[in-house]
């Protein structure tokens, strides 16, 4: 999605695909384990410019060059996960879009407890040997106390541990279930959603796209607007402009999105306030 807005914002400021501009696309599908190896790959090849989504694969290309210039999107945290020092203007050849996922994760949690008032104890699966989910579950179990919300925390290095982990955990063990962001995760979330819907309870997530494939509710970004908001930093440098002269920015706009049909499967009613909140209701 974030590569689709890419292609759109760079269309609407009159690059085009082919004509003015090529893409040499390495979709590593959540596969975080080859990502140095494709990281100087792509250097040895020399494109004019990277544009990274996510997280491990902005770290991977970051210590692969130090001279290519790099923008990244999608980057829940890049401050705390090391990627940059400072969101001011800076001496690197990196610049991007954050998607805030990380600081979001507490404000997350109120919306989830604002929607199932109740909920107690709330499952995270958090992979890590990812930075992001580490420092997302920090700001998350940061909240969970002041919201009178237990933490029921497993670690999970693959889509084995994550089925395992979901297959072990009994009916009613849990309230909710929180996607925790990491790649690993995010790769396989459809088991964390047949989960949700098989035992009846609020999936909550960290992007929009994520509620069209099912889970009941996400406040934060959307991939495709932050790829369209990138498209713009990608055009400066084309012009000469320096990663090391643009900040690195916040998400122009966040969303709160719900998935009414889920919210229906799992027999839950849809606060009113929640629903006028909402920029979008997927059915």
């Amino acid at each position: 999605m974030a590569l689709e807005g890419l292609r759109e914002g760079l269309a609407q400021l009159g690059y085009h695909e082919g004509q003015d501009i090529s893409f040499m696309v390495e979709d590593v599908q959540g596969e975080v384990n080859t990502l140095a190896e494709r990281a100087a790959r792509i250097v040895e090849a020399k494109p004019d410019l990277i544009f990274t989504i996510g997280t491990p694969a902005t770290t991977a290309m970051k210590q692969a060059t130090t001279t290519l210039p790099i923008v990244f999107t999608f980057v829940a945290d890049p401050l705390r996960s090391g990627i940059i020092t400072s969101y001011a203007p800076s001496p690197s050849n990196l610049t991007g879009i954050s998607s805030y996922a990380g600081p979001l994760s507490g404000k997350r949690l109120e919306v989830l407890q604002e929607i199932v008032p109740g909920i107690k104890r709330v499952l995270t699966l958090v992979a890590p040997q990812e930075s992001i989910a580490e420092v997302s579950f920090q700001s998350l179990a940061e909240v969970a106390p002041k919201l009178g919300i237990e933490l029921l925390r497993y670690d999970v290095t693959s889509k084995a541990d994550i089925a395992q982990r979901l297959k072990d955990l009994p009916e009613g063990a849990v309230d909710a279930i929180y996607f925790v962001p990491s790649n690993l995760v995010l790769t396989h979330l459809d088991l964390l959603i047949h989960k949700a819907k098989e035992d009846k309870i609020p999936l909550c997530v960290s992007e929009i796209s994520m509620v069209e494939r099912g889970a009941l509710i996400s406040y934060g970004t959307d991939l495709r607007r932050l790829g369209v908001q990138a498209a713009r930093l990608v055009t400066k440098i084309m012009k000469g402009v320096k990663p090391s002269e643009m900040p690195v920015q916040m998400p122009e706009q966040l969303a709160l999105t719900v998935n009414l049909a889920t919210a229906k499967a799992i027999g839950l009613d849809v606060p009113p306030s929640i629903l006028e909140r909402a920029e979008r209701l997927v059915e």
